[in-house]
Formats: structure tokens, sequence, C-alpha cells
């Protein structure tokens, strides 16, 4: 049987409802070999994991979803097997924690020139020292009933179309690229399919990305092929996964479902180690 990897799920360590620990016991019912917990510019969670995943003989590699800004756009970076012991990625991190709190009192405002009243504090209770997000402020939402169900919530308010432009801290994406390369990560551009035309694509080839998250949910099968071939083409990592935000029993998840085999995995730990050997990692 193939073994399979999961290299995007998130934890309540940011907007995910799953902690750490379960996350590994999911992974253990799903028989995955290989994951890796992304939350959203954090990786506190990949402590939490690490240990249970070795005794459960589950590979956990390093992950973070890292916010940046593309175009004038919000873009998201996976950045996977970095140096962890780090000042230097530890101090950008705790930076982004506090440009998603800016970001997320800049949505409220433009929620409030709506006639949606919410409160930051409420969404920071929500978050419960997590890193906060939009699926946090959409849980506030469903509580006070401008939506029945969080999907609800982004369809009618929160999407990016429906938001239009909010001003935020995030740094450029070509930043990004040079932080993590510093820290002997790899960095790959997260869903593209949904974000992304062909020539965006072509712009973050040139840039350094060292790949595409060709597999995720977004993706249908032709789009799957599109970036496959793209990745192919130009000796890019591949990588993939469920996108998880789930809790365990909430009925039908991609966790578990939409995974990449692992051979794509030792690819990326054999250029990031060697990465490693290479650059002066920044301390």
């Amino acid at each position: 049987m193939a073994q399979k990897a999961d290299l995007h799920i998130h934890t309540k360590h940011s907007d995910g409802r799953l902690t750490p620990a379960e996350a590994v016991e999911w992974a253990v019912e799903k028989n995955l070999s290989v994951i890796s917990i992304t939350d959203h510019d954090t990786y506190e969670g990949y402590f939490e994991a690490k240990e249970m995943a070795d005794e459960a003989g589950i590979a956990c590699i390093p992950g973070v979803e890292i916010t940046t800004n593309f175009r004038s756009r919000e873009c998201h970076l996976l950045a996977y097997n970095f140096e962890t012991d780090t000042n230097y990625l530890a101090d950008f991190l705790n930076k982004q924690k506090r440009a998603r709190k800016d970001r997320i009192k800049g949505i409220i405002a433009t929620l409030k020139s709506k006639g949606v009243e919410v409160d930051y504090d409420e969404v920071w209770a929500e978050a419960n020292g997590a890193n906060m997000g939009r699926p946090h402020l959409a849980r506030v939402m469903v509580d006070k009933g401008y939506a029945g169900n969080v999907n609800e919530a982004f369809i009618r308010y929160l999407s990016d179309k429906q938001l239009g432009n909010i001003d935020n801290s995030y740094p450029d994406y070509k930043k990004v690229i040079e932080i993590v390369k510093n820290v002997g990560g790899a960095i790959l551009v997260a869903h593209p399919g949904r974000m992304y035309n062909e020539n965006e694509v072509e712009e973050f080839i040139a840039s350094g990305i060292d790949g595409l998250e060709c597999i995720h949910p977004s993706h249908n099968w032709e789009t799957q092929k599109k970036f496959t071939e793209i990745c192919e083409k130009n000796s890019l990592l591949m990588t993939g996964g469920s996108d998880c935000h789930d809790s365990m029993g909430s009925g039908y998840s991609h966790f578990g479902v939409v995974t990449i085999a692992t051979k794509h995995v030792d690819k990326m730990l054999r250029m990031t180690e060697q990465r490693k050997k290479i650059v002066d990692i920044k301390n």
C-alpha cells in the first residue's frame, strides 16, 4: 500500500479545531505515514505533536503557513523542515502575530460599515490565545446570528471578494522566501489553483519559490495535473494535504483523504537537509 502524507493541517494554535495531539491520533486512524502541522504564522503545534507522532511511528515535519503580500493581495506560503531553534524565525513570527491582530481589526471595521457589529474582544476570546484568523471571526458571527454556519459567514461577509482590500502589515512574499531559506527550509505556494493565474505562478517561480502545493481540496484533477506538470517542467517540489480545520468527529473531512505520496516528502527532505549544509543558518 502506498504511503501517504498530509502536509497541510491546522490546529488550535491558529484557526483549526484539533489539538496537535488529536491531529496525530487522527493521522494514526487514517494510516498516514507523514504529517505536518501548518498553523498560520506559528509552529508551536509542531513541538506538541512531535513526541506523540514519534511514539506512533509517524514522521512529523516542522511546518508553518506564512501570511505575506503578493501584488497587494494576501498570499499564503507554506514552509517546511526549517530549523526550529532560531530566534531569527521566532522573532519574525511574533511580528506576524501582531500583524494578524491588526488585520482582524481592519476586517471588523469593514464589517461594521456594513452593519455587522462584532467587537475585537469577542474574536480575541474565541481565539483563546491562538493566532487570530477569519475563522475565529466567522464563529463569533455565527454565535451572534449573522450567519447559520462558518461557510455562510465566509460567503456572505468574509471572502476576499466581499471584504475587498484590507490594509495589513504583512511582509512582501519575496522577503518571506528569503527568511525561510535562511533557516534551511523549503518554501512553497499554498493552494495556487484558487488564487493565481499562470503569469502569477511564473512570477513566483522567477522569485525563487521551491515548489507548489499541487494537491489541495480546492484543486480538481485537471488543476492538480496542471500544477504537477509545472513542477516537473521547472524541477520544483510538490506537496499536498487536506488543509484541515475540522475537529475529530465533525463528519466528512478531507483529513486522510486529500494526501500526497511520501516520495514527494522524501525529495523535499533531501533538498532541505542539503540546504542546511550550505546556508549560514540565521540565529
